[in-house]
């Protein structure tokens, strides 16, 4: 017995038209994150006409590596695991490997991360504000005073390195100004 081979005609309604908006008012052909960005774009254009006295320490939820501090830690299965193609495993055993890998690397992130990430945000949020207040009540003043009870020493060291230093090194730089260097080919 053979099979039709006649086509057969799929009506696939993708729902694209013009004017046509779903259920939460976007634009079908746009993705949620391009309609989330259009609708933050619009709330600061307004933002800016008014006086701001909210902070700017708010998290940034789309960029948390703003600064590219962590590049080293973009780690894939690939980076990983590598076979050469003189030895190879099966295909299944790859993809499982490769799935399972990635699987535990994201969960078992955010498992830890959710246990400690609070506990240590609190600790790191202590020492940073316990630093901060040495540096500023503290270091800071303590510096100053040394610099102005110690200008003198400063004015000596100046006067000392004048006096004995600089001129050893201007003599050795007149000496070494008559060295000339040719370069010949024989």
């Amino acid at each position: 017995m053979m099979r039709s081979t006649a086509p057969v005609d799929t009506e696939i309604d993708l729902g694209d038209d013009i004017d046509s908006e779903d259920s939460e008012g976007q634009q079908p052909w746009k993705t949620h994150l391009e309609t989330v960005m259009e609708v933050e774009e619009e709330e600061e254009e307004e933002e800016e006409d008014m006086v701001s006295t909210e902070s700017d320490t708010r998290p940034l939820i789309n960029e948390r590596d703003p600064r590219q501090m962590n590049e080293c830690l973009k780690v894939s299965f690939e980076d990983m695991i590598a076979e050469p193609l003189s030895v190879r495993t099966g295909d299944r055993v790859w993809f499982w490997s490769n799935a399972l890998f990635e699987v535990s690397r994201v969960w078992l992130y955010r498992i830890i991360t959710a246990v400690l990430a609070i506990p240590f945000s609190i600790v790191a949020g202590v020492l940073f504000a316990f630093l901060t207040c040495l540096h500023i009540w503290l270091l800071t003043p303590c510096v100053k005073v040394i610099f102005m009870n110690t200008s003198w020493l400063k004015t000596l060291w100046s006067s000392l390195v004048e006096t004995f230093i600089l001129p050893v090194y201007h003599s050795a730089s007149q000496c070494c100004t008559s060295i000339s260097v040719r370069l010949t080919r024989e």
